[in-house]
């Protein structure tokens, strides 16, 4: 169905026009925390198999569990930390850009959602070609059926909404609940990554590795089918977030992080600590339940941390620089890992194998950081960073 926007609902009151600063540095932080996940999937010995072969490949602290020592902790505590929240942020982010394209909608009086049904097919196309040619853990396709089934949701009624994301959030966990319960109950024995996974991700071609993703597509593609309540529930959250007037420079705004930031942190950090310490069999409730909350805390703590900042030094601006060409960003952190860690590239997964975790951080730290420098002088020289610049002109021609 596609309407006029300004019969349905007027334009929100409360928001300030122009870009939010602080949505381009979420949107930056989320990036590289997502970076901060993917990156222990290049370097593990199988690569991205990992993710077919139990949660123990997976699970945050599993490496300190089975032996404790300092790097372990170290990679241990990197990974807890990122495992899910930046996920989960990056998806209510998308949830908040869906909102101001569907404000910027009603204020033109357009019809809704007319074209935006042209970026949704953009977007799952261009995860497609992202699954199938870089990586296997992908979030756009996912991303792009639920902005579909969302972008209708705003043209119903908030009471309509509210049922849908309330409902969304129940059957996520309930789901959650029972496979958690039944990992816990019949637990099965994880033979590790099998020897010719890892032989294949260490000295197969790029040919095999886009054969091996193909064959496998279904079960790789599992977590947003999983999580597909949670998306739906995310999404909307963000719309309502940006209604309400979260992301603004005013008093408003701040109370409403305040408040985020007292229940995600406050009650998010210990109930990770708790399920990233349970074992393998509570990866899907630390990951899908309480990293989600965490996310919630960190938009409140990276606003307070922004209202603090006296002007916008290096570190802000190159997040916020990344935030605005963030798909740009997302696709080519996974390019450029794919090369330097696969055996077709440079392979270093197989050839620092014995050297511990710490190559893995410092990886993680540099490609951060060559991201945000990248990210600034490209928006020095160009308005839109390269996909969305690619997007931007497909779109108009669709139109």
């Amino acid at each position: 169905m596609t309407g006029t926007v300004g019969a349905t609902r007027p334009a929100e009151p409360g928001n300030t026009s122009g870009r939010l600063p602080l949505l381009d540095v979420l949107r930056g932080v989320a990036i590289l925390g997502t970076l901060a996940t993917n990156v222990w999937l290049f370097t593990a010995p199988g690569g991205e198999s990992v993710m077919l072969y139990g949660n123990d490949g997976i699970t945050p602290m599993a490496a300190f569990l089975d032996s404790p020592s300092v790097g372990t902790l170290a990679e241990g505590l990197l990974r807890t930390v990122a495992n899910g929240k930046f996920l989960a942020l990056l998806t209510l982010m998308f949830g908040v850009g869906l909102a101001i394209q569907y404000r910027s909608a009603s204020r033109r009086a357009g019809r809704w959602p007319g074209p935006y049904k042209w970026r949704a097919l953009f977007l799952f196309v261009e995860g497609a070609v992202h699954f199938t040619l870089v990586f296997a853990a992908d979030v756009l396709m996912g991303y792009a059926v639920v902005s579909l089934l969302v972008a209708w949701l705003l043209t119903r009624s908030e009471r309509v909404r509210n049922t849908v994301m309330w409902l969304s959030l129940f059957l996520h966990l309930a789901a959650m609940g029972l496979l958690t319960a039944a990992l816990t109950a019949f637990p099965e024995e994880d033979t590790g990554v099998p020897a010719e996974a890892i032989d294949l991700y260490a000295h197969g071609s790029y040919t095999d590795l886009v054969a091996f993703r193909l064959d496998n597509a279904l079960a790789l593609r599992i977590e947003p089918i999983i999580t597909f309540g949670l998306m739906v529930f995310m999404f909307l959250l963000g719309v309502r977030l940006f209604r309400a007037g979260a992301f603004g420079a005013d008093e408003t705004g701040r109370r409403i992080r305040s408040r985020l930031s007292r229940w995600g942190i406050g009650l998010g950090v210990p109930l990770t600590l708790l399920t990233s310490l349970a074992g393998p069999n509570w990866f899907l409730l630390d990951r899908y339940v309480v990293a989600p909350l965490v996310a919630l805390g960190l938009i409140g703590l990276v606003g307070w941390v922004l209202d603090r900042v006296t002007g916008r030094g290096p570190l802000a601006s190159g997040l916020g620089a990344l935030g605005r060409m963030a798909m740009t960003g997302y696709v080519t952190q996974n390019v450029v890992l794919m090369f330097l860690c696969y055996g077709f590239g440079l392979g270093l997964t197989e050839w620092m194998a014995d050297t511990g975790p710490g190559w893995v951080m410092g990886l993680w730290a540099a490609l951060s950081l060559s991201l945000l420098v990248g990210a600034s002088l490209w928006l020095r020289r160009f308005e839109h960073g390269p996909l969305e610049a690619l997007q931007k002109k497909v779109l108009a021609r669709a139109r």
